[in-house]
């Protein structure tokens, strides 16, 4: 006989793991016990040598699948004399662990809650160990019921013996419940509908007569509406003041995804996942859906039920509906019923309220192919707070507040970074609140002290001011340059130190210089960066209020850029602008008043999309740039000119021969979705061209992408495939959005390296 005292590390909470373990001891012949601590689970085990050997390989190899292990340390000891193999009490301890995300319901569950012979027949809060809500409800570790929301629901008789019998699929499952015990759910709102008392049903009678519907899931509320009446959706529209930008579907099953859209089969696992994200994925041209739904593109954001309550409430529907964010535009998503019901009372005509609480508040994430990879885009439920591994382990505690846009934090801790969910722009008190509540559940449940705080160099950002306001003054506080930040978010991803060809396209960013950059190629590592090429400046005629109106970005390139002789060319376009900003934006420019100039390639995007008339004024961010993709042929292969300029030790993109052949081409009467292609290869090409030149004198054959702008489809793929026809090998997102949603990782990664450097 032999024992062992084995230590497991690693997502082992919340996800079956100690049933697992039983199960293995039971099935080995082994003694002893297991327990969840606050930082791991701990085994001591009794037994043959030859059966602890097989309990160890399987402890490794068939874990069961929301698991995920890190590490495993085993300690021979004397054997104790055990009797038996017991799940002990839970133990407090320094030191913590990764926590789950919320999963999708499992087949098993689902397949009970449509099972008239089953005692869970209809009940909207099913789950088992291997599906439901996890971090959502958590409030403390060790992971059990006493510390979720979940215990304020004594478990019935049956309940307790599921939870407490090791050969059942609920043995320790802390959201376990029933209709006898559990939660429930009821409509607030409209009673007289004629579908009796259940709420799934008369809720769904609503959805069919055109109404709106705030319902309670998983982190937060959603708003629901049919997807295919355009009134109801119109309506949903202006009371959520939500003007232009697409609208999330839910849809019953896989069927109606490939009704509406054409998925590839990358698309389609990750609509299945269990992580059950939105997909954005082509619509086809004859999908039954309103209009108002996605204006002016060609894709629609797919998910799945992800709850037996949606899964019930999409049966009875049998149809498309709209869901998104329970909230006001711009405003976090609402998670209490009280508070529901008072910011959502005048967009919603009725509400499908439960009394599970909320703990941690959650967005639906949001995921794209790109470049062959299913990419996140928004990332929240499903992914966060699951770590992000680096390839090296940190000495101290690190924070990085991220950035102003599609704002999320990061914490590194050991070899672990911990994403925080989406938060959202930080523009107003709510979201500024919503930001400090999440850091601070996270620094509790994960025992973070940060000793490095890393921001964006922008002096103005929200972020920055939180990070400048911490409250540890002996806190090391290190100002992360914005498009380095984007650039080490990937090198981290992939575990890659040495330098980097960096190429960074994005919307806006704070540069070293004053200026707005955002068409960048740099040379980097961790700690440093040189910027070695970029997009010509230009313009920003009335500062923000270009981003806002592209006709003003255009112009600003016409006047600024395409200046001289070639400026005549576009008179057509500047003849439309109305007389009297004309004017005032002409005065503007010569007096070089409140006109910033960028080198930003999402804004030269906004001009391509104004100059061939897609988007001269956009009501939320990267309109004009989602719009001119959806409009581009990816079959076109065409080019057009532009100069690549020698100035100093670096580059100089100048796309003034492309605006004006787009122009010419467009005046001429070609396809929109020629041109409009045709831009988004030029933009691939003379970047290519630049990494070309970089290597020649770098020596440097990786090329990272980055950036808001690397959520192109087609943009993304025609770069890829162009680096790497010419021998470079190309690091892409995988782990975190290319947007600012992903910028917190890049500046922890590189705070850290600088930090410890000087």
């Amino acid at each position: 006989m032999r024992g062992l005292r084995i230590r497991v590390r690693g997502i082992v909470q919340g996800v079956g793991f100690r049933p697992f373990v039983y199960g293995l001891a039971e099935r080995h012949g082994l003694t002893g016990w297991v327990r969840n601590t606050s930082a791991q689970v701990e085994i001591e085990l009794d037994g043959e040598p030859g059966a602890l050997d097989a309990f160890l390989q399987e402890l490794r190899d068939d874990a069961p699948p929301l698991a995920r292990i890190d590490a495993v340390e085993v300690e021979e000891r004397p054997p104790s004399g055990f009797g038996s193999f017991e799940i002990v009490e839970s133990a407090h301890e320094e030191g913590w662990q990764a926590i789950p995300p919320d999963t999708a319901t499992c087949e098993a569950c689902h397949a009970e809650t449509l099972d008239p012979n089953e005692r869970r027949y209809r009940y909207p809060f099913t789950n088992c160990t291997h599906c439901g809500p996890r971090f959502t409800i958590i409030e403390d570790l060790p992971y059990d019921r006493r510390r979720t929301t979940m215990r304020r629901f004594e478990m019935c008789a049956d309940c307790r013996a599921e939870y407490e019998d090791p050969r059942d699929r609920r043995f320790h499952a802390q959201p376990v419940a029933c209709p006898a015990c559990g939660p429930h759910a009821w409509l607030h709102g409209p009673t007289d509908d004629g579908t009796g008392g259940d709420p799934l049903a008369r809720c769904a009678a609503l959805l069919r007569d055109g109404r709106i519907v705030a319902l309670k899931g998983l982190g937060g509320y959603q708003l629901a509406c049919d997807a295919t009446n355009d009134d109801a959706v119109s309506t949903l529209r202006s009371r959520k003041r939500r003007y232009g930008k697409p609208f999330a579907l839910m849809v019953p099953d896989e069927g109606w995804a490939e009704r509406l859209c054409r998925p590839t089969d990358a698309e389609r696992n990750a609509l299945l996942s269990r992580e059950r994200p939105i997909v954005l994925m082509k619509r086809r041209d004859a999908a039954e859906i309103a209009p108002e739904v996605a204006p002016g593109l060609d894709t629609l954001g797919l998910m799945l039920p992800y709850t037996p309550l949606h899964h019930l409430l999409l049966r009875e529907f049998e149809g498309p509906l709209v869901m998104t964010s329970g909230n006001l535009s711009e405003e976090p998503i609402a998670i209490g019923n009280d508070e529901a019901v008072e910011r959502l009372g005048e967009i919603a005509d009725a509400f499908l309220l439960h009394n599970r609480d909320i703990y941690a508040r959650y967005d639906d994430s949001v995921v794209r192919q790109l470049a062959g990879v299913v990419t996140p885009i928004r990332r929240a439920r499903g992914f966060a707070p699951a770590p992000v591994e680096l390839p090296f382990e940190t000495a101290r505690d690190v924070l990085a507040v991220g950035a102003q846009q599609k704002n999320t934090f990061c914490l590194v801790k050991g070899s672990k970074a911990l994403l925080g969910q989406h938060i959202g722009d930080l523009e107003n008190l709510e979201t500024l609140e919503h930001f400090q509540d999440a850091l601070a559940t996270y620094e509790r449940l994960f025992r973070v002290r940060p000793e490095i705080i890393a921001h964006d160099m922008h002096p103005d950002y929200l972020s920055t001011q939180v990070a400048q306001e911490y409250p540890d003054p002996g806190a090391v506080r290190v100002a992360v340059q914005h498009h380095h930040a984007h650039v080490v978010s990937v090198m981290a991803e992939h575990g890659i130190r040495d330098p980097v060809i960096g190429v960074a396209y994005d919307g806006t960013g704070y540069g070293t210089d004053g200026t707005v950059w955002g068409g960048e190629v740099l040379v980097a590592d961790w700690s440093r960066f040189e910027r070695v090429a970029h997009l010509r400046y230009a313009p920003m005629l009335g500062g923000e209020a270009a981003i806002r109106k592209p006709y003003r970005m255009a112009a600003g390139y016409i006047w600024g850029v395409c200046r001289g002789a070639t400026e005549s060319e576009f008179a057509a376009f500047t003849a439309t602008l109305p007389i009297g900003e004309r004017i005032i934006l002409r005065r503007q420019f010569e007096a070089e008043l409140n006109t910033p100039l960028t080198s930003s390639c999402g804004r030269l995007f906004d001009v391509a999309a104004a100059l061939l008339d897609v988007r001269r004024e956009a009501v939320y961010e990267g309109q004009a740039a989602v719009e001119l993709e959806a409009v581009a042929d990816p079959r076109v292969d065409e080019i057009y000119p532009y100069d690549i300029l020698r100035r100093g030790e670096g580059w100089i993109i100048d796309p003034a021969a492309t605006l004006r052949a787009l122009w010419c081409e467009h005046r001429a009467g070609r396809p929109l979705s020629t041109t409009a292609a045709a831009f988004h290869n030029t933009v691939a090409s003379f970047t290519a061209a630049v990494c070309e030149r970089i290597r020649e004198r770098h020596d440097l054959e990786r090329v990272a992408l980055s950036g808001g702008c690397f959520q192109n489809a087609l943009l993304t793929a025609r770069l890829v495939e162009t680096l790497e026809a010419t021998g470079f090998e190309v690091l892409t997102h995988r782990a975190v959005p290319p947007n600012d949603g992903g910028l917190s990782l890049g500046q922890a990664v590189a705070a850290y390296a600088i930090a410890t450097s000087s």
